[in-house]
């Protein structure tokens, strides 16, 4: 229960090979990864009792990911995360179109984007995977051909790594995030209200009611937004506020605190029925948290039904549509300069002493 068949995953797609990697440490964590959208299928770690159970989202079967996964469970969304508005930019005066799905904006990378792609396999090893993808030029509208390359490993500690890398050669923009759904007590166990989270932000980036940024950096103080203290994921995500509305809960960006590529403690999420803990560590100077607000009927795992607000997500990220709002952080990557970002999810057993 919890790790998936790798013979589920041996499949031919776009007449490229489909695998299914699993990574161990000597502690019983497990983690499963595919070369399609560079997915995480399966993190499987103890409970307070032992008791090992996947606390991610998603599919069984390598063929599921390819039909169903439009919710991007698990994977690499690039070649920019989360939405630009209208699908438009200007780059060294040239303007740029990107193709729009999601109502008038881009999001994730477009209508095929990294998601969706088979990566190469450079690396494999008991504990490692690396993954490579070459985006072309003009790739869902973005200029250059970029190369990305994501590791992920994990070690005695229980974390699991993911190092980024990228490299273009022209100016374009990148932002690559991993769109895991978190559930520690066990994917398809419910309600997420009774998760503690804590993130360490002082302001957050509001929305319109098409979802893109404002432009705006509004402060947490006295609103449903401020987690600088442990608090439980449901008490206030029906709040009467109007950003919870747009988003139907929480779908926003965090502006984080720490140094910007600081690989620095960002985020905290506890499961108090199952004592277990999760600790988010990254370089990267934004975090969308995302309460799987729109999620109806989804089947997934062991025909799991998932619902809305029984999962959520903690992307570490630049800020959406970055290269339209000069006072966010560049997104622009150039030839003469390496993407590279790390982020690291940290699991263990809250001290209950």
């Amino acid at each position: 229960m919890g790790i998936i068949s790798e013979v589920a995953f041996n499949t031919v797609h776009n007449n490229q090979k489909v695998q299914l990697f699993t990574l161990k440490n000597k502690n019983g964590m497990i983690v499963q990864i595919t070369n399609y959208g560079a997915i995480i299928v399966s993190i499987n770690v103890k409970d307070k009792e032992g008791k090992l159970t996947d606390v991610v989202q998603g599919y069984d079967t390598a063929q599921e990911y390819i039909d169903n996964n439009k919710l991007y469970q698990g994977a690499i969304c690039g070649r920019y995360a989360n939405r630009i508005k209208k699908g438009k930019f200007t780059l060294n005066r040239k303007k740029y179109s990107l193709t729009v799905n999601d109502g008038s904006n881009h999001l994730h990378g477009g209508l095929i984007g990294f998601d969706k792609k088979i990566w190469d396999v450079k690396e494999t090893s008991a504990s490692k995977v690396t993954f490579q993808y070459t985006s072309p030029d003009g790739d869902e509208g973005y200029p250059g051909t970029v190369i990305v390359t994501v590791t992920y490993s994990i070690n005695e500690n229980n974390e699991l790594r993911l190092d980024y890398s990228g490299t273009t050669d022209q100016e374009t923009i990148l932002s690559l995030v991993n769109h895991s759904y978190f559930n520690l007590a066990g994917e398809g166990s419910g309600a997420i209200n009774n998760h503690q989270l804590q993130i360490e932000a002082d302001f957050y980036t509001p929305l319109t009611k098409n979802h893109e940024p404002t432009g705006e950096i509004l402060t947490v103080k006295n609103t449903p937004f401020d987690f600088t203290s442990l608090t439980f994921i449901g008490d206030r995500i029906d709040s009467d506020h109007d950003q919870l509305a747009i988003a139907n809960g929480y779908d926003h960006n965090f502006v984080l605190k720490h140094g910007i590529y600081s690989l620095d403690l960002v985020a905290t999420a506890i499961e108090p029925g199952s004592g277990r803990k999760m600790e988010v560590f990254t370089t990267m100077p934004g975090l969308q948290l995302y309460t799987a607000n729109w999620i109806k009927n989804e089947k997934g795992k062991e025909d799991h039904i998932y619902q809305e607000r029984e999962s959520f997500c903690l992307e570490t990220q630049n800020f959406p549509d970055a290269i339209n709002q000069s006072h966010f952080p560049s997104p622009v990557l150039t030839p003469r300069s390496v993407y590279k970002h790390s982020t690291i999810y940290k699991f263990s057993i809250i001290d209950t002493k």
